[in-house]
């Protein structure tokens, strides 16, 4: 009942018992593995786990296989997990702790032996880019709800958090050479009801310290997941330029944006502008070590350059065609400061437009599967991330029974159908520069972490079989490893859409066979959830 499913899994009879005398055994090169499992194990067998010959243990053990790959056997001797790597040994961690009883994953002691079934599976994933885009610049998600996020995103073996830290709405990254990015960017004096209601009259805010940012890295790198930050521009830039007017294309002063959707706003072309992200980006990549940094470059609308006197001139100066080459421009600008530090551009399918994009740029395709074609056969690695498939923060069945029903319907299986080397790549060499895929729960519409939940899962596990499993689909065997799943989830405390019965709020209280109690309830939940109806 294992979620993504493994390679291949052979159950056997019989089974092993994990108590509070079962000991935890590593090669030295696993041995924060080790104790990450032994953090997870032991309050729930009510011992220490240590290191033994005691047989009935636990072994990690280093072997010769691909990366990030594992071997897990158990039997009556004990378990053993054999990988090349950390990684390897981390998944198969994750599985041993998958194949034990839910209550393996909550907080304190089971108060009785965990079985453990007698198996033997060999596991490794399909790509090596699984990632999941958490929008935290629409609505703020504090760091502790984020390092549990990532927790969540652990269990289900995804290994990229696409982190997207800006944009009109809020900057949310300390950035020490200009201070005002957070101490006004961070910061806005309400929030649209829905995708297009009035405002709630709520100031909102928060960000990420540079502490704050070194802590979530070293929590992700633990659990091998890279964190890629994204920096948006040159659109989605209202709240750096509300902060900065001096990189705006106006004389009026700007406010962080307080609705959603394209805003007009826009950097403007200077050299100083330029100059002025690439200093944030060299704060950036001291606080990220991983190899890619996104520069977004999507939805930037050129109308304020095309009425900008400053941006024409720019063009003619610069020997450019028009504006769309003069976002070329500057994109090329910041990814060339960025392969300086050795360090590679990720960027939206926009930036293909124009000049097009960046020598050794990698493509997050969002638009259907068009961008990850021309990505692809453009010599550019991609990873796919169509809003048709896999943007879970759209809503999950049809009529008004989702709190927001915003976006295309897209349910569990609609996601589990998801294919990240599209049709026309089918056979082609250049499917090769398809890196993995990744979902994206953008926020606008999420304002806590128990909406984050409902709209994450069980979607996201559906997502992550997707990416680790092989491409034979098997929607039947999915469903009924999700059924246990579910309850590994309750577990952990993940409040995900429930797949039958009633939603939570329309469980009724009323007596069967006195239906005005029936209709009162109802015309209560109407009255709570008429602001999210009204507001879309």
């Amino acid at each position: 009942m294992v979620i993504p499913k493994p390679v291949r899994l052979d159950s056997r009879p019989g089974r092993l018992v994990l108590d509070r005398h079962t000991t935890l055994t590593a090669d030295p090169a696993l041995a924060e593995v080790a104790a990450w499992l032994r953090g997870e194990l032991s309050p729930v067998t009510g011992g220490e786990l240590p290191p033994g010959p005691r047989p009935g243990g636990i072994t990690l053990a280093v072997r010769e296989l691909p990366p990030e790959a594992y071997r897990l056997s158990v039997e009556d001797g004990g378990a053993l997990i054999e990988a090349a790597d950390a990684a390897g040994a981390f998944y198969g961690a994750q599985t041993l702790r998958q194949l034990l009883p839910p209550e393996a994953y909550r907080k304190a002691s089971a108060g009785r032996s965990l079985p453990l079934p007698h198996v033997r599976i060999e596991d490794r994933p399909r790509f090596a880019w699984r990632g999941c885009l958490l929008d935290v610049a629409r609505n703020f998600l504090p760091k502790a709800d984020l390092l549990r996020f990532i927790d969540l995103m652990a269990v289900h073996k995804l290994n990229v958090l696409h982190l997207h830290l800006t944009d009109d709405q809020g900057w949310r990254l300390e950035i020490r050479r200009y201070p005002r990015l957070t101490g006004v960017g961070a910061w806005r004096r309400e929030s649209q009801v829905g995708w297009d209601g009035p405002g709630d009259g709520r100031p909102h805010g928060g960000y990420y310290s540079q502490e704050d940012v070194r802590e979530i890295v070293a929590y992700a790198a633990r659990r091998h997941i890279t964190v890629v930050p994204e920096i948006d521009l040159p659109g989605h830039t209202q709240a750096a330029i509300a902060a900065h007017p001096e990189l705006g294309n106006l004389d009026t002063p700007l406010d962080v944006a307080t609705t959603w959707g394209v805003g007009p706003n826009v950097l403007n072309a200077e050299e100083h502008t330029v100059a002025f992200f690439q200093n944030v980006l060299d704060e950036v990549v001291e606080l990220f070590p991983s190899p890619y940094i996104s520069i977004g470059g999507d939805e930037c609308r050129k109308d304020q350059w095309r009425a900008s006197p400053a941006a024409r001139r720019r063009i003619r100066e610069l020997g450019l065609r028009d504006e769309a080459d003069l976002q070329s421009w500057i994109i090329g600008r910041v990814a060339s400061h960025l392969a300086a530090h050795g360090r590679r551009t990720v960027g939206w399918d926009e930036i293909l437009e124009g000049r097009g994009a960046p020598e050794h740029a990698v493509i997050t395709s969002w638009r259907d599967d068009h961008g990850t074609v021309v990505a692809a056969k453009s010599g550019h690695d991609v990873v796919p991330c169509p809003n048709t498939s896999v943007y879970l923060d759209y809503r999950q069945a049809p009529g008004d029974e989702e709190p927001v029903p915003f976006g295309t319907v897209l349910t569990v299986d609609d996601v589990y159908a998801f294919e990240p080397i599209p049709s026309a790549l089918a056979g082609d060499r250049a499917a090769r520069r398809v890196l993995g895929a990744q979902c994206c729960l953008w926020t606008e519409l999420i304002d806590s972490t128990r909406q984050l939940d409902y709209m994450a899962f069980p979607r996201l596990a559906a997502f992550a079989e997707t990416v680790w499993s092989t491409e034979d689909r098997d929607p039947a065997g999915f469903r009924r490893r999700l059924d246990a799943h579910l309850d590994r989830l309750t577990a952990l405390g993940v409040e995900y859409r429930p797949e039958t019965g009633p939603l939570p709020w329309q469980r009724r209280p009323g007596v069967a066979g006195r239906p005005e109690e029936d209709d009162a309830w109802q015309a209560k939940v109407s009255e709570w959830t008429r602001p999210l109806r009204e507001g879309r």
